[in-house]
């Protein structure tokens, strides 16, 4: 049970570690969707993505035992660069189990933060394989990209400050993935929103969050076929609890509509934003008749782009 005072210790906590993010609006999408619209900005954050928080969190908790072994994760990308550098900040070597699709802006960035990067087959089998491998070599500590709890409680952080600039929110959205965003941000709605409702965003292409608040039980994907790379992964025994209690809806969206909106955000608003962040922004437009007149969040998860490989 995660309760309101360790997402309110956690914050305290990583502060001297993170950047506090800014959260933007603009006057011509919320005049063309009728309603107002927040970006919490978490582009902006150091190693461009949200999950700076997670893994800063979850690294200083560890024992200096634990910290003097390293810390071991998989990712597609942002999680990767994430603990690469919270553990370069804190003195602690990071190993990286990394798919060998992942983006190469995203293994550049691992590298850069001093992350020790082991490659491997694009599924989900081989990069728990191989994680756990390092750990019983190593006896480092794995954490979980996204249903680790310290990690849960430190992605909540960034609704936590979108809250406490925007008081009177109707309702957030995030992306969905593996699900640690959308569980910490649900969390903070409930503790430090005023009836604040949370919505995700996620491709039809892996659409494995949809179909597991449909049937009550993680549900996985067969395909993956979706630009979005950083929403890959399926959700977790500790995230989907908190998922199916304090989510409102998932909204699904299309591969054209994910594109058509990061080109809205870069065009209108001059910031680059990738495709898992687009997704929650597609979300909102495919359904903003719901939310008329109403103030609505954006979580934006993340600005590692490969300038190379534009979708537009």
């Amino acid at each position: 049970m995660i309760h309101q005072k360790d997402l309110i210790n956690c914050h305290q906590r990583i502060k001297p570690f993170i950047h506090r993010t800014p959260v933007l609006t603009s006057r011509s999408i919320n005049n063309e969707l009728g309603l107002e619209v927040f970006l919490k900005c978490e582009n902006f954050q150091r190693c461009g993505a949200y999950k700076m928080r997670g893994a800063t969190n979850a690294i200083l908790l560890l024992s200096d035992e634990e910290k003097s072994k390293g810390v071991v994760t998989h990712s597609s990308g942002n999680f990767a660069q994430a603990v690469s550098l919270a553990a370069q900040s804190l003195g602690v070597q990071a190993h990286i189990v990394m798919p060998n699709s992942a983006p190469n802006v995203k293994k550049a960035g691992v590298i850069a933060y001093g992350g020790n990067i082991y490659e491997c087959e694009s599924t989900l089998v081989a990069r728990e394989f191989n994680a756990n491998r390092l750990v019983s070599e190593l006896g480092a500590t794995l954490l979980h990209p996204s249903n680790d709890i310290n990690v849960i409680v430190g992605q909540g952080t960034a609704a936590i400050e979108l809250l406490e600039e925007v008081t009177d929110l109707n309702s957030i959205f995030c992306p969905v993935g593996g699900g640690g965003l959308i569980a910490g941000s649900s969390l903070a709605a409930h503790y430090f929103g005023k009836k604040c409702q949370v919505y995700g965003g996620e491709p039809f292409e892996a659409d494995d969050a949809y179909r597991s608040l449909q049937s009550g039980k993680i549900e996985s994907n067969s395909t993956t076929n979706t630009i979005a790379d950083g929403l890959k992964t399926t959700l977790g025994d500790n995230n989907f609890p908190i998922i199916k209690k304090y989510v409102t809806e998932i909204v699904r969206v299309k591969e054209e509509e994910i594109i058509e909106a990061m080109q809205l955000i870069w065009e209108r608003m001059k910031m680059i934003i990738e495709p898992s962040s687009a997704v929650a922004v597609a979300a909102l437009m495919k359904d903003k008749k719901r939310f008329k007149n109403q103030k609505v969040g954006i979580i934006i998860s993340g600005g590692n782009v490969d300038l190379t490989n534009l979708p537009f």
